[in-house]
């Protein structure tokens, strides 16, 4: 039977994913990468517009599978881990990495970072691969901004009499004509950043960033609010764990084995998390799971009501875990990060809904173990099944859904708390300023005809704004 290639693609999914190519002998031929599936594939229909080493190939295929992954980004990974592993013969433009653009430190007296797409092999330590030039060159900023590490090549650095423009905008510590006592705590700091380490250092920079709002000295607390944006960004796009999103490609086993592991049905788990700095800001959130991946409709989010909850991580998670199997979607498994408090505590409030909790070890990721439903302990789960990747991918899901709300929390109120002090200052004035300026250092700086500008603002309103500012000066 002549089998066409339309035949082999007709039911292609329109998502990201990869496709991988066989001939008749169940060679595995080529592997890809796409957007949209159904779209790259039909690409190959003509014959005629493909590469010549791509239409000898074409003429070879006899079946074609695809995995979907969440995204675009995602598919870069898979397609390259699957590439390494499986070496195909028709992806040798694709095995030493020239086609990725990656980012690398290099071993010298004071290390750049470096963009490049050669063998990885030539540099010392590598990382990425980033789906676009544009995603590296924004981690490199995000790494210059906080880090300010060189980017010249050795030549220039060693020919420069002066600093050069990037240490002026802050971007550079400027080893090539400056004094260097910490460059290697800054090349230190920015492989934490480039390995996903960024927790700790976010944490640090957030106290910083409330010192010198305490102290109203807002001009370094917003350099430290960009700092802290550009390293969520980073953290939260830029570093990805190929092993862990390989472990979420096929959704429905691996729910089936997460329900045969714990002999139960779930159609939808709930995934709690809580954030804090030292007791201020207190948040949690839920994420949800089932069947087909990450339901988005199930997320939620919670401030903190009973304030003398505030930084006792345990009380915290019994107040959201209550609020949200009271309110939220019908759940049939919570999942909680934490040890025995925190399993305790979600079965107590909960005590009609099973409860998985996921311990970490002394490494968070890969030395895990679980507390399961019935409070035994389970350390035998193997490290590298997809179950454990997944169970550890909902987890750092919940994580980077909380933290991202704890960060918009705590930047909101930073900016406001200047203006909270300002009597006949309400929520849509403050609104209608920060709208207006951007931020509020830009507010204290502002003359009064600028702020009668300001839509909705008054003109009694702004003469105190006005007058609390500049009163003051000396």
């Amino acid at each position: 039977m002549n089998i066409q290639f339309s035949d082999l693609i007709e039911n292609c999914p329109r998502a990201p994913g990869v496709y991988k190519m066989y001939d008749a002998d169940g060679a595995l031929l080529y592997v890809g990468k796409a957007k949209n599936l159904s779209n790259r594939l039909k690409q190959y229909l003509d014959i005629s517009k493909l590469e010549p080493h791509k239409q000898v190939m074409r003429t070879m295929v006899a079946r074609v599978e695809w995995e979907t992954v969440p995204t675009e980004e995602d598919a870069l990974l898979r397609e390259q881990e699957l590439i390494k592993t499986l070496k195909p013969k028709y992806n040798i433009m694709l095995t030493d990495g020239k086609m990725y653009p990656m980012l690398a430190l290099t071993s010298s007296e004071f290390p750049r970072l470096l963009k490049f797409r050669g063998r990885i092999s030539q540099r010392r330590d590598v990382f990425g691969p980033y789906p676009s030039v544009a995603a590296l060159n924004e981690t490199i900023k995000t790494i210059q901004k906080v880090c300010q590490l060189r980017t010249c090549t050795d030549t220039f650095m060693r020919n420069r009499a002066r600093p050069c423009l990037l240490h002026q905008i802050g971007r550079c510590s400027a080893p090539c004509t400056m004094p260097q006592s910490d460059y290697g705590a800054r090349v230190s700091l920015a492989r934490r950043i480039l390995t996903g380490d960024s927790e700790p250092i976010i944490a640090d920079l957030s106290a910083q960033m409330q010192k010198y709002s305490d102290a109203l000295d807002f001009e370094n607390a917003a350099a430290m609010r960009d700092k802290i944006a550009a390293l969520t960004h980073t953290s939260n796009r830029g570093i990805r764990r190929p092993d862990a999103h390989s472990a979420i490609l096929d959704w429905p086993k691996n729910v089936s084995d997460l329900e045969k592991w714990l002999g139960m049905e779930i159609n939808l788990a709930g995934v709690f998390d809580n954030s804090h700095l030292f007791g201020k800001n207190p948040v949690g959130a839920m994420i949800t799971f089932g069947r087909n991946g990450f339901d988005k409709s199930g997320y939620r989010h919670f401030k903190l009501r009973d304030a003398a909850r505030a930084g006792n991580d345990i009380a915290m998670m019994a107040e959201f875990v209550s609020r949200a199997t009271a309110r939220g979607p019908r759940l049939d498994l919570l999942i909680v990060d934490g040890g025995p408090a925190q399993w305790n505590i979600a079965h107590s409030v909960a005590p009609d809904i099973p409860v998985l909790g996921v311990v970490k070890g002394e490494v968070r990721d890969g030395d895990e173990h679980f507390i399961l439903p019935d409070g035994t302990v389970c350390r035998d789960l193997p490290k590298d099944s997809p179950l454990f990747l997944m169970l550890r991918a909902v987890r750092d899901e919940a994580h980077r859904f909380v933290i991202t709300y704890h960060r918009a929390v705590r930047a909101k109120q930073m900016t406001a708390s200047v203006l909270d002090e300002i009597d006949g200052i309400g929520p849509a004035r403050k609104r209608a300023l920060l709208q207006h300026y951007g931020s509020a250092r830009a507010i204290m700086d502002a003359d009064l005809k600028s702020l009668l500008r300001v839509p909705g603002l008054g003109k009694s309103a702004a003469e105190k704004i006005y007058a609390y500012f500049h009163s003051k000066v000396v």
